[in-house]
């Protein structure tokens, strides 16, 4: 009797052991070591927000993304919102079904961006924010540029143009990004903290275009144009898309090239502007740099390993410090277009194709 009571001891320790080993390959994707386990297939998912607000997210970010997985050999899923919170939430909730133990999102607002970290965060997948911070939204890890410097670059370059045309009292505008974007806010941070010391330029228009979209850009420019009687002498224009509105609009009124334009993203369009003379600036973020980065983290996550990250960014909201990787910008002129295209970032093809390529010999680009 005694000697089968061992034996039912020793088998119920036994199966105590095993059912406690099983249990130690839960996924609770809590830490900084969150997403991955051994007991899931690594797999990241990227959102994109549109293709209205710049033409980077697919013709750059998500190709750099996609070599960057393949590489690493992780299975992955990156698509665009189209600007569409409700597909944006849509597309998160299709991801993490399918097997995403990473998620990283370029918000549309910090609204929706914040539902589908907290959607993430409870079915134990580890989060990332791109290039935007989702306010108060907790992702584990922030990838993006310095954005204030961005904005300093802009603010700098407008004024460099100003001078150089000899407009030393000089009404000047500021055509922002959209009011639901983070980004958006640091950039006028870097560029009003330039340009607002300067007491020889009067601000006579400030306005945020929504969603960064370029046709209401041109209206509201449009507006203040009009508004002014034309008397307008630089734009800042937070990124090439608005500025090109801004553009259209001076064209219409013969005034491109007299009224300095700035920009941001070093886009094909932007970059062609500045070859033309009508626009005077721009900011060229290397983004296969923060594509990389954020690809290392995310593979990292995905296949549970801790990582780090060199730098931190306060959210102005829940105020947590968030472990970040914060990339330096430049800023292009004509002088340095041909930097852009040696980085591989613009094809010399699209660039100087037509009536560009004698402008493209003129600036040296190769």
């Amino acid at each position: 009797m005694r000697r089968r009571l061992l034996n039912v001891i020793a088998a119920v320790a036994a199966l105590t052991l095993i059912l406690a080993a099983c249990g130690g390959n839960n996924d609770n994707g809590g830490g900084t070591s969150g997403g991955g386990t051994s007991g899931k297939t690594p797999k990241v998912g990227v959102i994109l927000p549109d293709t209205k607000s710049s033409a980077r997210w697919e013709t750059a970010d998500k190709p750099l993304l996609e070599a960057a997985f393949k590489a690493a050999g992780v299975q992955y899923d990156i698509q665009n919102a189209q600007g569409d919170k409700t597909q944006f939430q849509t597309i998160a909730d299709q991801m993490i079904t399918n097997g995403a133990n990473v998620l990283m999102i370029v918000n549309l607002d910090s609204g929706t961006g914040k539902a589908v970290l907290d959607k993430a965060k409870s079915q134990g997948v580890a989060t990332i924010d791109y290039d935007r911070l989702t306010l108060n939204g907790g992702a584990q890890y922030y990838v993006s540029f310095n954005n204030v410097a961005v904005g300093t670059l802009q603010g700098e370059g407008l004024a460099k143009c100003l001078e150089a045309k000899g407009k030393n009292n000089a009404n000047i505008v500021y055509l922002n990004g959209s009011p639901t974007d983070n980004n958006a806010t640091l950039f006028k941070q870097g560029y009003d903290g330039v340009l607002s010391k300067m007491t020889q330029y009067k601000k006579v228009a400030d306005q945020s275009v929504p969603e960064w979209d370029n046709q209401k850009a041109g209206t509201i420019f449009e507006q203040m144009y009009t508004q002014q009687k034309g008397k307008i002498d630089g734009v800042l224009a937070a990124n090439d898309g608005l500025g090109n509105a801004a553009i259209a609009i001076l064209k219409k009124n013969s005034a491109n090239g007299e009224v300095p334009v700035t920009g941001q993203d070093a886009t094909v369009q932007g970059l062609q502007n500045i070859l033309d003379g009508d626009q005077c600036m721009t900011v060229y973020k290397a983004v296969k740099q923060e594509a990389d980065a954020a690809a290392k983290l995310a593979v990292g996550l995905a296949k549970g390993e801790q990582q780090t990250a060199p730098d931190t960014i306060k959210d102005p909201e829940s105020g947590r410090d968030v472990p970040s990787v914060l990339l330096q910008p430049v800023a292009i002129t004509k002088d340095n277009v041909n930097d852009v295209v040696a980085d591989g970032y613009v094809k010399k093809s699209e660039l100087c194709a037509g009536s560009f390529a004698s402008k493209c010999a003129a600036a040296g680009v190769k």
